[in-house]
């Protein structure tokens, strides 16, 4: 059995999401090693180390340099994302960019360009390639809604103090204390709030199965949360191929909500949660009798593999490929509309997208 290529890690920002789903989902992957661990809180550090292995520093671009390594995780804070995703690809390495991109067009410019000098493999979060959307892709491609009028789609949580908790549990780490904020809360460390937070899982998913989108409209607001920046947002998207959709976020969903619907002439197709194996098709029963129920079939997606995303970059890398759907050019795109989205909450206008995919 051939030895697959290794591929040594560099983690960028290593912290709370690093301890959730970057480290575990790297250790797993046969041929992965963690060679370096950096990051602000060197308590963080070592306790990651230990758990996960690798070197700890705090000099970021020493750690992207090193010629040890030759794929690099960026997990900092969002307004730091490209300028280190940047220096990575300028280094020659493979790069896995956390969400959401930038919280600026020219930011996700400078990225994208960069990308395109760049022969490195290089994955942009949140994850498109799931066995559900994959599969909504086909059933759309195959008719079985007949022409898509619209959609509708919302990822909200109950907010970073909660994600917050639990990472300091997940590390052994008291609570946060009194009075003490969240970098999430500050426009002048996260620039953006939940709609790039979390309405970028909502964008990208319409983005991923529909294409390029056209116009937006949005309303944003600070309803609950200690914070400098919007907890709440909604967004009206209307796609090249004229179907108009909804995309609805938020810190203040206490239950949380993950849900993709689409809605077409013959009927419609919903997904639950971040990712699932199996979606609900919906179809007309009757063309003469509106009182008769849809004809509900539960479809199985496993036809398609069910990868994680760290599983798909590595898988990239060794293939010397690009993902199809996660790319840096896609994530542009849903930056684009987020800060169309931002634009008409303040304006009450409908902004016109310039550039698309």
């Amino acid at each position: 059995m051939p030895v697959p290529e290794p591929i040594n890690v560099a983690i960028i920002g290593a912290g709370g999401i690093a301890a959730k789903l970057h480290l575990p989902q790297l250790e797993e992957i046969p041929g992965v090693q963690i060679k370096i661990l950096a990051g602000r809180k060197r308590e963080r550090l070592e306790v990651l180390s230990k758990r996960h292995g690798g070197r700890i520093v705090t000099d970021y671009r020493a750690a992207i340099e090193d010629p040890g390594v030759n794929a690099v995780v960026i997990s900092t804070p969002h307004p730091q994302h490209v300028a280190w995703g940047v220096l990575a690809l300028q280094a020659g390495k493979h790069v896995f960019m956390q969400k959401p991109l930038a919280p600026s067009i020219a930011e996700a410019d400078r990225f994208v360009a960069a990308v395109e000098q760049s022969d490195r493999s290089v994955y942009c979060l949140p994850q498109l390639t799931t066995p559900a959307i994959l599969m909504m892709q086909e059933l759309l491609a195959e008719g079985k809604l007949g022409q898509l009028s619209g959609g509708h789609c919302r990822f909200s949580h109950g907010g970073p103090e909660v994600y917050n908790a639990g990472v300091r549990e997940l590390l052994g780490e008291a609570p946060l204390k009194a009075g003490e904020k969240l970098w999430f809360f500050e426009a002048g460390e996260a620039a953006v709030g939940a709609l790039f937070d979390m309405g970028v899982y909502a964008i990208a998913r319409l983005v991923g199965v529909l294409g390029e989108a056209r116009r937006v409209m949005g309303m944003t607001a600070i309803l609950h949360k200690p914070s400098q920046v919007e907890d709440t947002a909604s967004l009206l998207i209307q796609f090249a191929n004229g179907a108009i959709t909804t995309a609805e976020t938020g810190w203040c969903d206490g239950a949380s909500t993950g849900r993709l619907m689409l809605h077409g002439t013959e009927g419609r197709v919903e997904m639950f949660g971040y990712s699932s194996n199996t979606i609900t098709l919906y179809q007309q029963a009757s063309k003469t009798n509106e009182d008769l129920a849809p004809i509900r079939t539960e479809i199985d997606c496993s036809k398609y593999p069910a990868l994680n995303s760290h599983r798909q970059w590595v898988e990239l890398i060794r293939a010397h490929a690009q993902p199809k759907l996660e790319t840096a050019q896609a994530a542009r795109h849903i930056t684009e509309i987020m800060l169309a989205g931002l634009e008409s909450g303040r304006t009450g206008r409908v902004v016109e997208l310039k550039t698309g995919l």
